[in-house]
């Protein structure tokens, strides 16, 4: 690795980049030439996105810079956040709006007659997650920074994220997105961050010098990790922190013999074989090499992370026995659960560490938040293909597992069965290891996301481990940035908001309820409703260009947009929509409210129903759509490719929000945070965070209908059977009938035959037909709480009065106090912690002599609020 090198003069740092629009448009005009190598005359709308990019870039740079000097002299405790996913987005409007450069960078733009918000379209989304786990990772980056944390989130550099969704004949296809066809201008990379990953290979057992037995791992196959780095603004503080990525390299790009002798495409087959650890996010698993790769992913991921912050720690330190005083490693779900094992391994097999020094110090160091309680989710990994790929770490799992249930039978003698579930290997035809059972044994913490999720992981999913030591268990209901999700995605209504309330509510979301007495005040009403309608109309634009879909803005937007999951039951959704096409088609409505029902969201790979229900989705749009006596009442559309960017369109404008999970199933959800945010209203069950949210909104602002999660268990305890509801309800039947005739599929009758045989004879898993009749009732509550527009305004401005307690700042505090004791600077005017510039800047300070470096920090305060 290159050293360092150090200088008296040139450790001070250069002079900050001026903020001005003269300053901003002279930095622009030298990026186009210096950067792009273009005459401004020549140059495209990439070249000026890259340069607008590249002009806000170095002015976060210059706080980037200062932030890590600050943290090399203080040197506070650490939040290592681990995740496979990191759902950013765009990059620019966001970092431009935290760095408070959005509007003077318009203006310098406007000065040479170039449009920011053009500008702003020629950037891809990240291609870095796929759902709402990586979108919750990216807010939790966004909050930490802005709330002056030291954190950097740690993920997968992908070269084609999860894939790009294109609707052909009214199915998905997949392609790849290359998101990074033209460069990414926020990453840096780092070569000098490049750590050995091993696989495969074998272990020998010998006695050491000291007479300890020693375990090497010997003839593995072994891949670089290369660190890239992207900036994390915090919103006006002058704190930038780190997003570390890494990317998959070959230790021999190239073999010369092959290549000599003919042998071409053997010459660079182990280059194409390691790169395919950082390919793609989540490669489809059904198939045994799929298996193995997601595998190496996982681990590829918390080998290089580890061992990044090891060394970090030991730059400052003598050895690694204060690293929870120094670092906490978050496992966002249970993909990044092998840093159990792998901590274990780097400090037996490398630092010397007595089982039990490493085993106490790794259970201090890491923490859990569980996001699901699908068995799917829960991750299992077959024990031959872990001893094949990681044979030392299955190792030391069977040795902490031996240890783990020698403590429960401790407990609770003799009681077989509870040894049994709470074994990190599960026994049976082909023996697994249970990842979640591993994360859970190994975490200080093991967090739920929403209060009922927490509650079902103490009575059911962990229930055995929660009797076992209920005080690792506790709730971190989950957030979204209200910065992204308000401020950027909706600026008109941030405008409003302002107006009447001024700006704190961006960094203080609970200001909203200063809302609450304007909520019937009629001229605030009318503004708040030509947002709305300037919102549709945007959407409807965007649409149009992209895809050539008709939005009309006069019908109420109804929006389900997530992934295709069949317990987040889309097909209850568009079930109705064919209840209704059937109502209609029969007689024509005399007084209803014209309705666009919107869809979007992507289906796994491998995942046949999913794809089945996209296909459903598509082709009741085609015939409704068609009809010249429905369509006037009642549209259908399906917007491919869904994303970030589509969101930041779809929430804003939409008037309802479906979230209609079966109850028991959704771990949080973070949508139905948005579209509350935004005005929305919400039809939904009593499944995750919906609980929390009609809480804070009251039940009178939320259309509740469906089964308990109680209520679900007890139907299938006690038998249910959906035929029985199928033959009850005339207007079920009638819908299910439709769609298993083929009325929307006459070119293959049978087509969604599937589907339909699914609800009747495979159980209805995810109680859809249960739920048909109260979901079909709700909606029409829906309707006519629409027509009453003042009454309806009035709900939608006390959501988002009401929405404060869903700000991911607010989260964030609530694990720096329960689970990650982190210091929280106090915020400034200026900024947090301005730097201290009499000092040089230093790439490695020592710590005080006879002091630790973390007591310069303050005693962390009571943060959490609420």
């Amino acid at each position: 690795m290159p050293s360092v090198v150090t200088s008296a003069k040139y450790n001070i740092p250069a002079p900050e980049l001026l903020l001005d629009v003269k300053s901003l448009r002279e930095s622009f005009v030298q990026h186009v030439q210096h950067s792009q190598g273009k005459h401004p005359s020549a140059a495209t709308r990439l070249d000026h996105f890259v340069s607008v990019a590249r002009t806000a870039r170095d002015r976060m740079f210059d706080r980037w810079t200062r932030t890590w000097h600050r943290r090399e002299l203080q040197q506070p405790k650490v939040v290592y956040y681990l995740s496979l996913e990191f759902l950013l987005g765009r990059l620019l409007e966001d970092g431009l709006t935290n760095l408070g450069l959005l509007e003077p960078m318009r203006d310098a733009l406007n000065g040479l007659g170039i449009d920011l918000d053009q500008v702003l379209a020629q950037e891809p989304d990240a291609g870095l997650g796929n759902g709402g786990l990586g979108r919750l990772a990216a807010c939790f980056l966004d909050s930490m920074a802005s709330l002056g944390i030291a954190g950097i989130g740690y993920g997968i550099r992908y070269d084609y994220g999860i894939f790009r969704q294109d609707i052909v004949g009214g199915t998905q296809t997949e392609a790849p997105d290359p998101w990074l066809q033209y460069g990414n201008p926020w990453e840096v990379a780092r070569p000098e961050r490049v750590y050995k990953v091993r696989f495969g290979g074998r272990v020998i057992q010998y006695t050491g010098s000291s007479g300890r037995l020693t375990h090497e791992w010997v003839d593995t196959h072994d891949v670089l990790a290369m660190a890239y780095d992207v900036p994390i603004p915090g919103y006006h503080n002058n704190v930038v922190n780190t997003l570390r990525l890494w990317s998959a390299r070959a230790t021999r790009d190239f073999d010369i013999s092959s290549f000599n002798r003919g042998d071409y495409i053997k010459s660079v087959e182990e280059k194409l074989s390691t790169e395919n650890i950082t390919r793609v996010l989540y490669p489809n698993d059904h198939q045994p090499a799929g298996k193995e790769l997601r595998l190496k992913q996982e681990y590829f991921l918390v080998s290089a992370t580890l061992q990044d912050v090891l060394s970090r720690h030991l730059r400052y330190y003598p050895d690694l026995h204060n690293l929870h005083d120094q670092a906490i490693f978050q496992m966002n779900d249970t993909h990044p659960a092998l840093a159990v094992a792998e901590l274990m391994r780097l400090l037996v097999d490398l630092h010397g560490f007595t089982w039990d020094a490493a085993w106490s110090l790794t259970r201090r160091c890491l923490a859990y938040t569980n996001h699901t309680i699908l068995p799917e989710a829960l991750e299992r990994w077959p024990v031959w293909l872990m001893e094949r790929v990681l044979p030392r770490h299955l190792e030391i799992i069977y040795q902490i597992n031996h240890w783990f249930l020698s403590e429960v039978r401790r407990r609770f003698p003799s009681d077989d069965q509870r040894i049994g579930r709470m074994s990190i290997i599960e026994e049976g035809a082909e023996k697994q290891v249970r990842m979640a059972n591993l994360a859970v044994v190994g975490a200080a913490k093991v967090n739920g996301v929403s209060a009922l999720h927490t509650q079902l992981l103490k009575e059911r999913l962990f229930r055995d481990f929660y009797e076992f030591d209920s005080t690792k268990f506790l709730n971190e209901t989950n957030g979204v940035t209200p910065r992204r999700w308000i401020l950027k995605c909706n600026p008109g209504l941030a405008k409003l908001i302002t107006s009447r309330i001024g700006d704190g509510w961006v960094t203080d979301l609970d200001q909203l309820e200063r809302l609450i007495p304007l909520a019937s005040e009629p001229e605030f009403q009318g503004e708040w409703q030509g947002v709305k309608r300037q919102n549709k109309e945007r959407l409807g634009r965007l649409l149009k260009r992209q895809y050539g879909i008709d939005l009309d803005p006069s019908h109420l937007l109804d929006s389900q947009v997530k992934r295709i999951h069949e317990y987040k039951r889309q097909l209850l959704n568009i079930l109705h929509v064919v209840a209704l096409y059937l109502e209609y088609r029969h007689k024509p409505p005399e007084d209803t409210v014209p309705r666009t029902f919107l869809f979007a969201g992507k289906a796994a790979p491998g995942y046949d129903m999913a794809k089945r229900i996209i296909h459903l989705i598509n082709s009741v749009a085609q015939v409704v759509n068609n009809d010249i006596h429905a369509r006037q009442f009642l549209r259908v559309i399906f917007v491919p490719n869904y994303s970030v960017s589509l969101a930041e369109a779809i929430i804003p404008a939409s008037d309802l929000s479906e979230q209609i999970s079966t109850a028991g199933l959704e771990a949080s959800g973070t949508g139905n945070m948005k579209f509350s945010m935004n005005g929305a209203l919400t039809i939904g069950t009593l499944d995750g965070a919906n609980v929390e949210i009609r809480e804070a909104v009251g039940e009178e602002n939320f259309f509740l209908f469906g089964l308990t999660a109680e209520q679900v268990i007890h139907a299938r305890e006690s038998g249910y059977n959906p035929q029985h509801v199928y033959y009850a309800e005339p207007v079920l039947r009638a819908a299910v009938d439709a769609v298993a005739s083929g009325l929307f599929s006459p070119d293959d009758p049978g087509r969604f035959r599937p589907v339909t045989d699914a609800l009747l004879y495979g159980g209805d898993t995810y109680m859809v037909l249960a739920d048909f009749l109260g979901y079909l009732h709700c909606q029409r509550s829906v309707a006519t709480a629409y027509q009453d527009r003042v009454g309806w305004t009035r709900r939608a401005i006390l959501n988002v009065a009401n929405m404060g307690r869903f700000s991911s700042d607010r989260t964030i505090l609530g694990y720096v106090q329960d689970i990650w004791n982190v210091y929280v600077p106090p915020a400034t005017k200026e900024g947090v912690h301005p730097l201290p510039t009499s000092q040089p800047m230093s790439s490695s300070m020592p710590p005080v002599s006879g002091q630790s470096p973390v007591s310069i920090i303050p005693s962390i305060p009571s943060t959490r609020s609420g």
